[in-house]
């Protein structure tokens, strides 16, 4: 165990599946990538680039990190047959340009092409549009100066596969020569997606669930429209599989999956009714809503986060009939 109770690097966490933890600038501390050894080698997300730095952050170069971890396995990045993105998330995604040069086949769901991928190959489009989808739900003007350039720098550090294989819901994909099943599990991200192992029934879960904390749910410009309903949607999905174990993108493993999905549901419903709550003061902006649904001291990153998280919460309740939204003097607002 490391320091922050998470299982340390290279860790076999179920038959030919390694569990590497490659620190990353945010508060979860660590991303979870998962080395598959059998008949091949695949790779399961893959961090980003993030470069040493000093002072407060004090974080190796995650390259470096993911680099010496495979060298455990007497493995280099050119020895990598598949990496699979569980979803476009720059955690998850950033080193992927550079696996691929190295000669691994990189593989994603079709969805995930359309959406995340995109992000991260047309940045210009895409930024003009967040930043109106910021202005529009009511972030003032000196906040989104300071977003513009908090997005530069996180896109420097993540690297887009030039030429990705598309995966389709429901299909079954060999990784190291081991059968698994793709499914899609729209939410936290829209083309999310897990792969689940029935043989032994084995679920590599990404952000879908986590064993600490709630996997954020944002609304960002180039989401589907209600990303919350989604995810609550996307839980039947991963019931269904009755899975045994699931291999998480943050944290430790989850052995009992159905009683942490109920919590997770329950933590939901619990904020949306908070956010109905502060609704009964009369109609506001998102960027008001969230700054009382999250109250503290949060850094830029992390207010984005939690107004993106107000958001969804805001349009399930607006797609439930349970609030209202109307557009007035340029800004959204919402009311009961």
């Amino acid at each position: 165990m490391s320091e922050h109770g998470a299982f340390m690097a290279s860790l076999e966490v179920a038959p030919g599946i390694f569990q590497i933890q490659v620190p990353i600038p945010y508060p979860l501390k660590y991303v979870n990538c998962y080395l598959i050894k059998g008949e091949g080698t695949a790779l399961v997300d893959c961090a980003l680039d993030t470069q040493d730095t000093k002072g407060s952050l004090a974080l190796p170069a995650g390259k470096e990190v993911l680099r010496a971890a495979l060298l455990e396995h007497s493995l280099r990045f050119s020895d990598l047959d598949q990496l699979v993105i569980t979803h476009h998330h720059p955690d998850h995604y950033g080193l992927a340009g550079i696996l691929e040069a190295e000669g691994a086949k990189v593989s994603m769901l079709d969805v995930e092409l359309e959406h995340g991928h995109r992000f991260w190959t047309e940045p210009e489009e895409h930024n003009a549009a967040g930043l109106a989808h910021l202005q529009l739900h009511g972030v003032p003007e000196e906040t989104l100066a300071g977003l513009a350039g908090a997005m530069a720098k996180t896109r420097s550090c993540v690297h887009p596969a030039k030429a990705p294989v598309t995966l389709k819901d429901g299909d079954y994909t060999e990784l190291a020569g081991m059968k698994f099943k793709v499914v899609w599990t729209p939410g936290h991200a829209d083309g999310h997606a897990v792969f689940w192992r029935e043989h032994d029934s084995v679920l590599l879960a990404g952000d879908q669930l986590l064993e600490r904390v709630t996997p954020n749910i944002g609304l960002w410009a180039y989401s589907r429209p209600n990303p919350l309903e989604d995810y609550l949607a996307s839980f039947k999905k991963v019931s269904a599989l009755d899975a045994s174990l699931a291999l998480t993108g943050h944290y430790r493993p989850i052995e009992n999956i159905r009683e942490r999905i109920r919590e997770i549901e329950a933590h939901h419903q619990e904020r949306l009714a908070s956010l109905e709550g502060l609704l009964k003061a009369g109609p506001a902006t998102c960027w008001q809503l969230s700054l009382k649904l999250f109250p503290g001291n949060y850094n830029l990153a992390q207010r984005r986060f939690a107004w993106a998280e107000t958001l969804a919460h805001l349009e399930y309740l607006v797609h439930q009939s349970q609030a209202k939204k109307e557009f007035a003097k340029n800004k959204f607002l919402y009311s009961l």
